[in-house]
């Protein structure tokens, strides 16, 4: 089980930390990466970390300006997003999966077996 916090409101510029906490040791041993959506579009990948937090992957969309971050002994994965842009507002979700980490299989969100709920973020210009 994936429960993501820490979504909300935010001006434009500004910055928001999402967390994901995970169940039964997931964190320890899946690739655990973040997507977004929007109403009308397709889910859209936006970074993604391997099990041991030593590689990590992102889209040109946001990268630069967000980070993807695990900490393995509190099965919690984050999303440091700075210099947001009303772009960006969209329900973001947590997902993890088991497999090769290779740069075409992550940013696949077939890739991965298990999905949050996901928070809403707003950001206001």
């Amino acid at each position: 089980q994936l429960v993501e916090s820490g979504g909300g409101l935010v001006q434009a510029g500004g910055s928001l930390r999402l967390s994901c906490a995970a169940s039964g040791g997931m964190v320890n041993t899946y690739t655990m990466a973040w997507f977004r959506q929007v109403p009308g579009k397709e889910r859209e990948f936006l970074g993604v970390i391997d099990w041991s937090g030593g590689r990590t992957y992102y889209s040109d969309s946001v990268k630069g300006r967000f980070t993807v971050s695990r900490d393995n002994a509190e099965n919690t994965v984050y999303l440091q997003m700075n210099s947001l842009r009303p772009e960006d507002t969209a329900v973001y979700s947590c997902a993890a999966g088991r497999f090769v980490f290779e740069t075409e299989l992550v940013v696949r969100a077939t890739e991965y077996a298990y999905w949050g709920q996901g928070p809403q973020v707003t950001v206001s210009s």
